[in-house]
């Protein structure tokens, strides 16, 4: 599924308009993207977008992994800026194997971690090779 086929208030349908995508975009369009590799293979689709409250910023993507129909998926925290929205192709890039990502640290949806523990998101920061943001506003 893509952003375009989510956009129930026509943001994106046509594509010569001056709507606000791709650089500002509904986060309810994005639930649901298919993520992929550099490699096009599939790495699964976002459920959910992390906010952070404070500063109004994105902190992370819940991507799911594995599994099938849903069951014995894993989620994964991916910070937000180690996304690439492919346009062409209407779904993210995440420059990661499959196999690193079956690797990456994740939790099950009934428990889901503490993403605001600093330890925590430097964990997360540091696998996906990312600068961790400020929560606070400069």
């Amino acid at each position: 599924m893509n952003y375009e086929t989510r956009d129930t208030y026509g943001m994106y349908k046509h594509k010569y308009h001056s709507g606000p995508g791709p650089r500002l975009m509904g986060a309810d369009t994005l639930n649901g993207n298919d993520v992929y590799n550099n490699n096009d293979e599939d790495l699964g689709d976002i459920k959910e977008i992390m906010l952070d409250v404070a500063s109004g910023k994105i902190a992370y993507a819940v991507l799911s992994f594995g599994g099938i129909m849903g069951l014995g998926e894993k989620l994964f925290a991916v910070p937000w800026k180690a996304l690439r929205l492919d346009t062409e192709n209407k779904r993210f890039i995440l420059d990661v194997s499959k196999e690193r990502l079956q690797n990456a640290p994740g939790f099950d949806k009934d428990d889901w971690p503490d993403m605001a523990d600093t330890s925590w998101s430097e964990n997360i920061h540091n696998f996906y090779e990312t600068e961790p943001f400020s929560s606070r506003q400069h």
